[in-house]
This record gives C-alpha cells, sequence and structure tokens, in this order.
C-alpha cells in the first residue's frame, strides 16, 4: 500500500476528536495564556468591587431614607391621633364654648373665659392642623425618595450580579490553567504571616506590620479578610490598621492619591504602587521589595519590586 494512502487509511481510522485534536500547548504558551488572564482579572475584580460598593452606597441611602420614613409616618399617625381627640373634644363641649353659649353668660368673667378658650382652641386648631399637613407633605416626599432609592438599589444590584458572573469566569478559567501547570495555591486562611522587620515608622509601619501578618492568606477576589483578600482590599485593611481610611477599590485609591502621588525614584515604606492600569495595587515594604495579593490561585507575599512583572503607573503615599 503506498505511503499516503496507509496514512488516509490511519487517519479515517481514528476517532474524529484525535485525528483533529489541537495540539497541547507548551509550558510557555501556557504561562503567557496565564499572564493575559491574569492582567485581564485585574480590571474585571475591579469592576466587580466597583459595583459592589456602588450598590452598598446605594442600599444604605435607601435604609437611611427608609427609617426617616418611618418616624415619619409616626410622627403623622400621632398628629392624626390629635386632630381626632380635639375634634371629639370640640363636639362634646360645643354647646358651652359657642358662640351662642358664650354671650348668653352674666357673668363678665365666665363670658371673657369663654371667648379665651374658644381663641385658644382655634389657635390650637390651626397649629395641629398646620403641622400635620406639612408633616404629611414631608411624608410623601420621603416615600419618593426612598422608592427612587430602592430603584436605584435593584438596579446597582442587577450591575454587580452581572459583574460578579464575569469575575467568576475568569476565576475558572485561571484555576483551570494553574491546575493544568500544578501552581494552584489554596493558601491559609488562618496564616499568621510573617513579622515585618523593615524600617517604617509611625503609621506606615503599623500599616507594613498588619499586611506582613497576612502573608500566605489566600488571594480572594473581593476580599477584605480576614481570611483572604484582594489587592485593593489587603492595602485598605493595611491602611485601616495604620490609622488611614482609604477607599475600597484601586480606581478610587488612586484618585484619593490625586495630590499625595510620588516619583518611583522616591517611594518610602507604605507607599502605595498601582499598575496594569489601575487594575492593581500593591504597597511598598522597603529594601526593594513590595508585599501584595497577586491574583487567583495565590497568597499574599513579599517579592522584589524588580520580579513584580507588571507595567507600573505610578505611586501615592497615603
Amino acid at each position: 500500500m503506498p505511503l499516503a494512502a496507509g496514512l488516509a487509511l490511519a487517519l479515517l481510522t481514528l476517532p474524529v476528536s484525535e485525528a483533529f485534536a489541537e495540539p497541547k500547548p507548551t509550558l510557555a504558551q501556557a504561562k503567557k495564556k496565564l499572564e493575559r488572564l491574569n492582567e485581564q482579572a485585574d480590571q474585571v475584580v475591579e469592576k466587580y468591587n466597583q459595583a459592589s460598593e456602588k450598590w452598598k452606597r446605594a442600599r444604605k441611602k435607601y435604609q437611611t431614607l427608609n427609617d426617616d420614613l418611618t418616624r415619619q409616618n409616626e410622627q403623622v399617625a400621632g398628629l392624626r391621633k390629635e386632630l381626632v381627640t380635639m375634634a371629639v373634644s370640640t363636639y362634646q363641649v360645643g354647646v358651652i364654648n359657642s358662640w351662642e353659649g358664650m354671650i348668653q353668660q352674666s357673668d363678665p368673667g365666665a363670658l371673657l373665659s369663654g371667648l379665651a378658650a374658644a381663641d385658644q382652641l382655634s389657635t390650637s386648631r390651626a397649629q395641629s392642623l398646620s403641622a400635620f399637613d406639612e408633616a404629611t407633605k414631608a411624608l410623601r416626599t420621603s416615600r419618593d425618595e426612598a422608592k427612587k432609592a430602592l430603584t436605584e438599589a435593584d438596579e446597582t444590584r442587577d450591575d454587580l450580579a452581572g459583574e460578579k458572573a464575569k469575575a467568576d469566569k475568569m476565576v475558572r478559567a485561571q484555576t483551570k490553567l494553574l491546575r493544568e501547570l500544578d501552581v494552584f495555591k489554596t493558601g491559609n486562611p488562618e496564616s499568621s504571616g510573617i513579622q515585618y522587620n523593615g524600617s517604617a515608622s509611625g503609621n506606615a509601619r503599623a500599616a507594613l506590620q498588619f499586611a506582613f501578618a497576612q502573608v500566605g492568606k489566600p488571594y480572594q477576589y473581593g476580599g477584605t479578610g480576614p481570611g483572604g483578600w484582594d489587592c485593593s482590599g489587603l492595602v485598605q485593611g493595611a491602611w485601616r490598621s495604620g490609622g488611614v481610611t482609604l477607599p475600597r477599590t484601586t480606581w478610587e485609591q488612586w484618585s484619593w492619591g490625586a495630590s499625595r502621588k510620588v516619583s518611583l525614584s522616591e517611594l518610602q515604606p507604605g507607599d502605595l504602587i498601582f499598575s496594569e492600569g489601575l487594575g492593581h495595587v500593591s504597597m511598598y515594604a522597603g529594601n526593594g521589595q513590595i508585599v501584595h495579593a497577586p491574583q487567583t490561585g495565590d497568597v499574599v507575599k513579599v517579592v522584589p519590586l524588580s520580579a513584580y512583572g507588571r507595567r507600573i503607573v505610578g505611586a501615592v503615599r497615603p
């Protein structure tokens, strides 16, 4: 049998999936794909974090307005009860306090008292009616605002669900590839980390001590501790322990530090280093090292800045 015919026959006898299977990617190709996935994941995770923060703010706004609405409902109910009581009282003593009854009074003192009581009742009634009217208007306004805030919260919740679905998909792809490369790290949520012995002082030292105590804990997208962290959650938590309140996401942290930017040549321990189009943030630890929560399948770690391997955008000093 000619060689070409034999090769054709061999291909025909193989299962379709084997005959036309794509070659398995090399280790270098798999690592390159992982780099692309990690870069994309940085952006996807931060969009998820942005949506999460927006939803939290919308929910808090609604809860605040709804609490105000409850208080106003109680106020209006109290004023309504007061008006009913006044109306019943007026009906019961109306004959005595009527103009006809007062005019027929032979005692001038009684007549003056009656007139004063009628005037007082009229003024009190007018004030109560006015208060009830104003409270009712405010109640309607609060109801409209609370309804609008609830709609906003529902919309942001839907946005959050969409971003979470994208993040979940990205994590599955990263996890699959990392397991194929046999480099997936589960980390230890109970890790006590390592001790910081650098030169930082004051708030920066407290922040770095906290960050180093998280070393070994797993990266977890959306993670704000204590058992897992994402990059912006880690620096936020670290600097919170140092007495400085940072926003939640990398983009917000970069904007927050607009007036605190420093050059890479002026880095000091505790400074934040932003990279990958603001999709990632780490903390400078001094001595040419950084501490950060890298990406899915990895753990909080300390690495040389020279081996960071990310495109740096700039740095901020909290």
